[in-house]
């Protein structure tokens, strides 16, 4: 069994989305030929490109970047997924540009980092009854990241709570886990992965 192959086994309960930040196209049509269909990208510029060159085929898009909102504007009905929603201020963009109900997941800011972007526990529940106004904006679940220099125990912690408050607002899906700690957060109850560098 090659790499693929195992992490396609390791991954065959919960959605795989492949991060292409790293990757050309050749490569990502090799991964769509292998079963592939969920691909997400980090940057605008980057998404319209390969979206454009990959128009051919049957790919179910995902924006997994921070999305600045002066760029919003440019993809919000090109995706199908949004992960990393994060502000009242973009929900009213995207509430204002997008066709039909767009699927995001809230980004959550867990850690004690000063650089990630998400929402805060203690903004949830302002946050989350704010986002019942926009009638363009499906929450679907949550997405967290742990931080790159944690250790296993601490990405837990991370994983754990943000299953705990999934429970809590009764949403379905939770998107976390990429290359380095997939396994843990399917553990957790991840439900989606975002795997970039492991599939390059």
């Amino acid at each position: 069994m090659n790499t693929l192959e195992r992490i396609k086994e390791e991954t065959k309960e919960v959605t795989l989305v492949a991060a292409t930040k790293y990757m050309d196209i050749d490569r990502m049509r090799y991964l769509f030929d292998s079963g592939i269909i969920n691909f997400g990208e980090n940057r605008v510029d980057s998404f319209l490109k390969k979206k454009e060159e990959l128009k051919d085929l049957n790919i179910i898009w995902h924006f997994i970047g921070h999305l600045q909102k002066n760029k919003a504007n440019k993809i919000i009905n090109e995706i199908e997924y949004l992960h990393s929603l994060d502000s009242l201020d973009l929900a009213k963009i995207i509430n204002d540009k997008r066709n039909t109900p767009l699927k995001c997941f809230v980004e959550l800011h867990l850690t004690n980092s000063n650089t990630k972007n998400g929402v805060k526990e203690e903004e949830l529940d302002h946050f989350m009854n704010e986002l019942k106004k926009f009638d363009k904006i499906d929450v679907i679940g949550f997405m967290a990241m742990s931080e790159e220099d944690s250790t296993d125990d601490e990405k837990r912690l991370v994983f754990e709570k943000a299953h705990f408050l999934s429970d809590k607002y009764n949403l379905k899906e939770l998107s976390m886990g990429m290359s380095d700690d997939y396994k843990i957060a399917i553990n957790c109850g991840a439900t989606f992965v975002r795997l970039g560098r492991i599939l390059k």
